[in-house]
């Protein structure tokens, strides 16, 4: 991977230990850090957060290389993973920290993310109306160290076996069978 032309995309899709164990698993993706974005404190911890008055989501950053995965590629994979349609929650994940929300950093950045979010609206895989967030990037706080990776390490933690693993078995049937996937 070239790392001098490596981009950066932050987006929020419900609990980030689903999301980042996935983009994790992608061709192209350098690295995906869990963490806070969206909230006005400095150095939120994940127990702040949670209370919801921090105004962070909790999200994942992508460091990745457009020689080998889009960008409108990294968005199909998000809108795959979460439902764009529930506001401030996922299934029983429930708080703005669990909105859905996709941070921009550029005028070209913000076109990419609103016509990402019309093309997936328009393949009608969601069934009502998009709630997501397209917003300015301002800051990304990584979450504490216990939660890179949370899945992998824990995949028998009864959240992890009950919700993110099914999750992401659908997600490696899918994205393996279009050739997306890391080798194993």
């Amino acid at each position: 991977m070239d790392n001098n032309n490596l981009e950066q995309i932050t987006f929020g899709g419900g609990c980030f230990w689903c999301v980042e164990s996935c983009f994790n698993m992608l061709k192209g993706v350098h690295s995906a850090i869990s963490g806070y974005s969206g909230g006005h404190k400095d150095h939120p911890t994940y127990e702040e957060v949670c209370t919801g008055e921090t105004g962070h989501a909790e999200v994942v950053q992508i460091t990745f290389d457009p020689k080998i995965i889009s960008y409108a590629q990294l968005m199909d994979v998000f809108f795959f993973l979460h439902d764009p349609t529930q506001l401030n929650r996922q299934g029983n994940d429930i708080g703005t920290q669990y909105r859905s929300v996709i941070y921009y950093k550029d005028d070209a950045e913000k076109a990419k993310a609103e016509e990402a979010l019309k093309t997936s609206e328009a393949s009608g895989k969601w069934s009502g109306t998009y709630v997501t967030e397209v917003t300015q990037f301002e800051k990304f706080w990584p979450a504490e160290q216990y939660h890179q990776g949370y899945y992998n390490v824990n995949p028998n933690q009864p959240y992890c076996s009950a919700v993110v693993g099914p999750k992401i078995q659908k997600f490696k049937k899918h994205f393996g069978e279009l050739g997306m996937l890391n080798e194993a």
